[in-house]
């Protein structure tokens, strides 16, 4: 990573902006939409910088490297000289049931539950861990086959089962938005899988009544069509750190 903590800084408020602008466009309060840095392949610094920020959590894709990197940004952060908290870690990206244990002992939160086997998984180890384990669902809203996440019809049965789990928290949903061919496809494409998102979250309150507040949908190209559909958490790489 080759930017500076000034550079940093400046990214996060127009990132910011357009977030309270998207939100103030859909009638929402910007405060309602989270910021989530994904600091992915990017040393730890990444995570400093964000803890620096105020930010209060960062994503991350693969669970060894946050496993490694987490404990050294702590170091960081406790070598600093103003004490500045330590950000919550979240996996957003695909988990392998036999990484569940390590997950959750790496993680505050996981993104990414999409089988029922790994609801399984997951709720043994925060058994063993002896601490609930927030999770969302992840839903692969746009059918885009180069996608993980539990299909749409499908969702029932995971929302189901996770909530059957003692030591498992469903606090909501997250996808990602399929790519299209041309930047107008991808955005149709994006539009559509949100707003099947928020739907399906809708059905599934209603229909087990429970309440699914987080919506976890959006990234850098398309946060803002995310926000309109209701997203709450927005996850944003590239536009904080720059090209991997």
């Amino acid at each position: 990573m080759n930017i500076l903590y000034e550079d940093f800084f400046s990214r996060v408020a127009a990132v910011e902006a357009r977030i309270a602008a998207a939100a103030r466009a859909a009638g929402r309060a910007p405060a309602d939409v989270k910021l989530l840095p994904v600091t992915k392949t990017h040393p730890a610094i990444a995570a400093v910088y964000a803890a620096r920020r105020g930010l209060a959590a960062v994503g991350e894709n693969r669970v060894q490297e946050a496993a490694a990197k987490r404990p050294e940004t702590a170091a960081l952060l406790a070598a600093a000289e103003t004490a500045i908290p330590a950000p919550r870690w979240e996996l957003i990206g695909h988990l392998q049931s036999n990484k569940a244990r390590l997950a959750a002992e790496t993680f505050d939160r996981i993104q990414s539950v999409d089988t029922e086997k790994l609801v399984r998984h997951l709720d043994r180890a925060a058994a063993e861990l002896g601490r609930p384990l927030p999770v969302l669902l992840q839903i692969n809203a746009g059918r885009d086959p180069a996608k993980f996440g539990c299909e749409l019809e499908d969702a029932p049965r995971l929302l189901e089962a996770a909530l059957a789990a003692p030591h498992l928290r469903v606090e909501g949903l997250m996808t990602i938005a399929p790519l299209g061919a041309t930047e107008a496809e991808t955005g149709e494409h994006a539009r559509r899988t949100f707003a099947a998102l928020r739907e399906l979250r809708d059905t599934l309150a209603s229909r087990f009544g429970v309440s699914l507040p987080e919506l976890s949908m959006g990234m850098s190209g398309d946060l803002e069509a995310a926000i309109a559909a209701g997203s709450t958490c927005v996850r944003v790489g590239t536009a904080l750190y720059g090209a991997r």
